[in-house]
């Protein structure tokens, strides 16, 4: 079989706009050995063909034109089995999951990605693995490695900058904020990002897809500013409260005042409220909002596999069950019931017969 690797090298060299000096010097060897691959005098030594898949950001298989369909519909089954487990809160087995279709292709931006996410939430503080902080410690070098491959090979823009911002996180995490702050001033304004750039360039239709999602994002990343506000401590409690109740009332014009997906958040803005209002000493209301915390619980925990909405600014929705994504293996009602209710600013509250009514919901 005639191997096709010196047509691929020159395909790929061209599309990352760079000589055949520039890749000899990288390479250090002569541009006259890049000239005769190229023109199919003879083949790369084999010691060099890891570095150019990392280079070009390809796998081995593709400079030597292995069928690229085998290992796509792979890389699908790994990634399928990694979202099936983070969706339980499977954490370690994410990470074996992933590992495995790291060995089988090494160079697979996607995977790496993925288990640079599973190493990183292995020392999730607010999930239920007893090792978090042990998991930070033994997983940092590898998230950093991990991290600065995918940064400086990885010609997918999404998943580069995913990972770039996972580095930085990473790096604030572990104490160095100043390593992380750089890192994420390297990353592109959302003044120049291509949502708020593109719409000149589509066609008519594009333009309602194009304008629900940019909604849509809109819409989450409001929301979850909101919310990080009401729980900064940068303002007071009934500030607090008035920013949370506008999440809500954000929510009725994103679904027009119909019914929304039975969502993680919905049960937890509703503790966020009661924890308020019970420092504020108004039990009534908090013990209102934690009732309504539990149920919202307890319908995500039933949440049939996909829910699907519909809303003029939103569009056709469907959520899948599988897409949620988690580090705790709880369900939500074990982990209000084990985690959130013994907050201190219950404890005026907790042998109430509301109160034991609420703990009731969540059994």
């Amino acid at each position: 079989m005639r191997l096709k690797i010196g047509e691929t090298i020159k395909y790929l060299r061209k599309e990352k706009n760079i000589t055949q000096e520039e890749l000899a010097d990288f390479l250090g060897i002569s541009y006259q050995s890049v000239s005769r691959w190229e023109t199919g005098v003879c083949y790369p030594d084999l010691e060099l063909l890891p570095v150019m898949s990392d280079f070009f950001g390809v796998t081995v298989d593709k400079l030597l034109g292995v069928d690229e369909n085998v290992e796509q519909e792979k890389v699908a089954q790994y990634l399928l089995r990694f979202q099936e487990a983070i969706s339980q809160g499977k954490v370690y087995d994410c990470i074996a999951i992933a590992r495995e279709g790291v060995a089988e292709y090494p160079n697979n931006f996607a995977l790496l990605n993925k288990l640079m996410h599973a190493l990183f939430i292995a020392g999730d503080d607010d999930s239920n693995i007893p090792e978090w902080k042990e998991n930070m410690e033994k997983y940092d070098a590898e998230i950093t490695a991990l991290g600065e491959r995918i940064m400086k090979y990885c010609p997918d823009q999404d998943i580069r900058l995913e990972a770039t911002a996972r580095l930085a996180f990473n790096h604030c995490e572990m104490g160095r904020k100043e390593i992380g702050r750089t890192i994420y001033e390297s990353l592109p304004s959302a003044e120049f990002c291509k949502e708020n750039q593109m719409w000149w360039s589509l066609a008519d239709s594009e333009k309602l897809p194009y304008l629900r999602n940019r909604i849509k994002q809109g819409y989450e990343g409001l929301k979850n500013s909101i919310w990080l506000l009401a729980n900064s401590g940068c303002i007071s409690d009934e500030q607090s409260i008035i920013a949370i109740k506008k999440v809500f009332e954000l929510e009725k014009i994103a679904y027009d005042n119909t019914v929304t997906p039975d969502s993680w958040g919905a049960a937890k803005l509703q503790l966020d409220l009661a924890k308020l209002y019970a420092r504020l000493d108004n039990n009534s209301k908090a013990v209102e909002h934690l009732k309504i915390g539990a149920i919202a619980a307890k319908a995500f925990d039933k949440r049939p596999e996909e829910q699907f909405f519909s809303s003029i600014l939103l569009g056709d929705i469907t959520d899948k069950k599988i897409d949620f994504e988690t580090s705790d293996t709880r369900t939500l009602c074990e982990i209000m019931h084990d985690k959130w209710l013994p907050s201190p600013e219950f404890d005026q509250l907790r042998n109430t017969n509301e109160f034991k009514e609420i703990v009731n919901i969540l059994c």
